[in-house]
């Protein structure tokens, strides 16, 4: 029993490194994607280009909430809005740079943007509701990306670790939009206690 696995260890790692070589110079036009990869290609490319949409959905929706902040907190929430809207920004280029590395083309196109996307844009009556749609969209995303995460598993490291770096992102999101609900609701009661 205890044979087998010393056994694997004194393999060499590659046995057949000319057949290694040869396999890269087949299907050069394939790029990076070699026999190695395992997941359904056209599957990985259209859940991206969801990605790609939420994204982009969750910029849109943060710059609105950045120019449209108003009230005694707006300048501090405004900035934790535009800082989120360049984290999503380069989560839509990470999102868009994959999918051309698989050969797909990222869509940009505006029309059905909203369809794509996992969450909505809702542009919110006032700061707190900004900040109530900021943090539902963050939630969204993140258990959207758990699932795609789980999907993805061993057939596409790459993209898996790319969500994966996404997903943090979007749960450090999620926990400052909740951080700003929590004050700002506070101050909302204390207003309405004073009135």
């Amino acid at each position: 029993m205890t044979t087998k696995p010393a056994q694997a260890k004194n393999q060499p790692f590659v046995t057949d490194i000319q057949e290694l070589r040869k396999r890269a110079r087949q299907h050069m036009e394939d790029g990076a994607v070699t026999s190695a990869y395992k997941a359904d290609r056209e599957t990985v490319i259209r859940i991206l280009n969801e990605v790609l949409a939420t994204e982009i959905v969750c910029v849109l929706r943060y710059k609105r909430h950045y120019y449209m902040a108003s009230g005694i907190h707006a300048q501090a929430v405004a900035e934790e809005f535009l800082e989120h809207a360049k984290e999503e920004q380069s989560h839509a280029d990470i999102a868009a740079e994959r999918i051309n590395q698989l050969g797909g083309e990222p869509n940009f196109n505006p029309e059905g943007l909203a369809t794509r996307s996992h969450s909505q844009y809702v542009e919110g009556k006032n700061l707190l509701d900004m900040v109530r749609e900021d943090l539902v969209a963050e939630r969204i995303a993140v258990e959207s990306y758990n699932e795609i995460i789980r999907y993805l598993g061993d057939d596409d490291p790459t993209t898996r670790i790319a969500m994966e770096q996404i997903l943090s992102k979007e749960e450090e999101h999620a926990d400052d939009m909740k951080k700003l609900l929590d004050t700002l609701s506070k101050d909302e009661r204390f207003a309405d206690a004073k009135a």
